[in-house]
């Protein structure tokens, strides 16, 4: 059995949601795909694949038998260019999705700094809250900060983003200043749309701590969070790189020092392309050593 081809379809079944899609995409006749299939789920010992007649989805075995494909694929793929000089120069589009405000603080500097050092390359920065769809969207790496990965993509990890309870002087002058975390469920907390919305974590004294909150203000994005908050809106829990300068001006007050929010992950998340370009491969190992610098890498 040829066992990269094997791992290669596989992949591509994920990948693609249907053998169809994934014979089209591989140039492959849907018996050979499916052929592929079984002698991958007779490797992996296991069924690797829920099959209906509406859609395909990974047994336990097949989302852990997907993660070492897609490593092994990266192994094999990257042999043809250990010999190539010419594909050690990074040149041609790269594609890279990011929140706004991570974008503006970090990401933005890290990318100007990596296309004066490799200036055949280009970067095409897509804005946006969301996750995003990697292969529909035709994306070669996004940046996210999050504990909660998508078993479908390879993540490396670049750093940690810490949090900073925050409100401005004239919010606490009229509704008063939290001192302990369940004062927080007094008070009007705005909150992000998708993470967070109903409880806030945190550690105190190296035992975790969390606090139902509520508040009449909910974004998806830290700018407007930030915005209500130096406007009086209410409290708000935001990363310390996006709190920083109001913090530092004194449009907000830091709040409950004694408190740890819960830190996120900063990730750079991919798909296992057939060969992973000079551009992508310089581009993750130059943001690792960034987000390494003591002002980047714990932000």
């Amino acid at each position: 059995m040829d066992r990269i081809a094997a791992a290669r379809v596989f992949v591509a079944i994920n990948d693609r949601g249907s053998l169809i899609g994934a014979a089209e995409a591989l140039g492959m006749s849907r018996a050979m795909v499916t052929r592929y299939l079984a002698e991958m789920e007779q490797w992996a010992g296991a069924r690797l694949l829920h099959r209906t007649t509406r859609r395909l989805g990974l047994t336990a075995a097949g989302d852990a038998t997907l993660q070492r494909c897609r490593l092994m694929l990266d192994v094999a793929d990257g042999v043809p260019l250990a010999g190539d000089s010419e594909a050690d120069e990074p040149r041609g589009m790269l594609r890279i999705a990011c929140s706004q405000s991570l974008a503006q603080s970090v990401l933005a500097p890290a990318v100007t700094a990596y296309l004066q050092r490799y200036p055949r390359a280009t970067v095409d920065l897509l804005i946006g809250n969301q996750a995003v769809n990697l292969v529909g969207e035709r994306i070669d790496l996004a940046i996210r900060i999050t504990n909660h990965l998508d078993p479908n993509v390879i993540a490396r990890p670049l750093g940690q983003c810490d949090s900073v309870v925050c409100a401005s002087p004239a919010y606490l002058r009229a509704q008063g200043t939290p001192l302990h975390v369940a004062d927080l469920a007094r008070h009007n907390c705005l909150t992000y749309s998708y993470f967070g919305k109903t409880l806030w974590e945190f550690t105190h004294d190296g035992a975790p701590v969390s606090v139902p909150v509520s508040g009449n203000l909910s974004a998806d994005d830290s700018a407007v969070l930030l915005a209500a908050a130096e406007a009086g809106a209410g409290v708000v829990l935001q990363p310390r790189h996006s709190a920083a300068a109001p913090i530092a001006d004194g449009r907000l007050v830091a709040l409950l020092p004694h408190l740890h929010p819960q830190p996120l992950g900063i990730h750079a998340l991919y798909v296992s392309h057939s060969q992973m370009s000079a551009t992508l491969r310089t581009m993750l190992d130059f943001l690792v050593v960034w987000f390494a610098s003591p002002s980047a890498g714990r932000i």
